[in-house]
């Protein structure tokens, strides 16, 4: 996987533009990078539903609980499905609305500095370990190009929006996600965190 800099697109990745997105605001850079979880309806993987809220397409009549999901307009910047597989839908240079009302470290809007990964699932279910590979493989490639998203600055949307959101959830397993990210033979590796 490669990031093509001029397009902010992952090559080799499925892309399906979302209108749910615009520029940062100038001078804004990207620090931090956040991870959800969603699933369309609760509970249930697989289907286009997450594509068709992300494009504005979600039919609110489908499903009980997607009344309201189909009136809020966001986004993501890339989802990773239980198999693991990537789908893109704002550049990575652009701001994607995936964070909401949310601050970290005392700055609020974190959309502005930050990039959003969905992944597919719910807070109480396990993630796949497709999905932990392919994200540990996107987050390593995010770090290289852009410096300042180290392990302190990867943080989950509960993280950013305590109260009111609280994915990814307890199914994700951090100490998993994060030893992935270290270099093989790493003394961090063996233990947590903090």
């Amino acid at each position: 996987m490669q990031l093509q800099p001029d397009t902010g697109l992952l090559l080799g990745v499925r892309y399906l533009p979302s209108p749910n997105c615009d520029d940062r605001p100038e001078g804004a850079s990207i620090d931090l990078l956040v991870i959800h979880g969603i699933s369309l309806p609760p509970r249930v993987f697989g289907g286009d539903q997450i594509d068709r809220l992300f494009t504005n397409r979600l039919d609110p009549h489908e499903h009980p609980s997607f009344e309201e999901a189909a009136r809020q307009r966001v986004s993501a910047h890339l989802l990773i499905r239980r198999n693991g597989a990537l789908t893109q839908y704002v550049p990575l240079h652009k701001r994607a609305w995936h964070a909401g009302a949310s601050r970290v470290e005392g700055r609020e809007h974190c959309n502005d500095c930050s990039i959003g990964i969905e992944l597919e699932g719910a807070d109480d279910v396990p993630y796949t370990g497709r999905q932990y590979a392919s994200l540990a493989r996107t987050a390593r490639l995010l770090m290289r190009h852009w410096p300042a998203i180290t392990l302190r600055r990867i943080v989950g949307h509960s993280d950013i929006a305590p109260g009111r959101k609280t994915d990814p959830g307890a199914a994700f397993d951090w100490l998993r996600f994060r030893r992935s990210l270290l270099p093989v033979g790493s003394p961090r590796r063996t233990r947590l965190l903090p």
